[in-house]
């Protein structure tokens, strides 16, 4: 295996995931309570424990990640390179 590929297996993406959706929540200032009726009035049924436990672990696929951006409002999520990586 080489030195990039376990650079990126150990490097933590579920991390990684929580401080871009947490970052866009404080940005956009809206509380995980908030953000469920955001999700709600698209159609999409949550609850405020569900969804803080989801966004606390990490673990939520990219499609929640997408309905929450829409929700928020955001167009455009910047993705760069972390030094832990590199």
């Amino acid at each position: 295996m080489s030195k990039s590929t376990q650079k990126a297996i150990e490097y933590d993406w579920e991390a990684e995931a929580k401080r871009l959706l947490k970052a866009e929540l404080a940005r956009a200032g809206v509380s995980h309570k908030v953000l469920v009726a955001r999700l709600e009035a698209m159609g999409i049924e949550d609850n405020t424990a569900a969804l803080a436990s989801r966004i606390t672990r990490g673990k939520f696929s990219f499609v929640f990640f997408l309905q929450c951006m829409r929700a928020l409002g955001v167009d455009e999520v910047r993705v760069g390179e972390r030094r832990s990586m590199g």
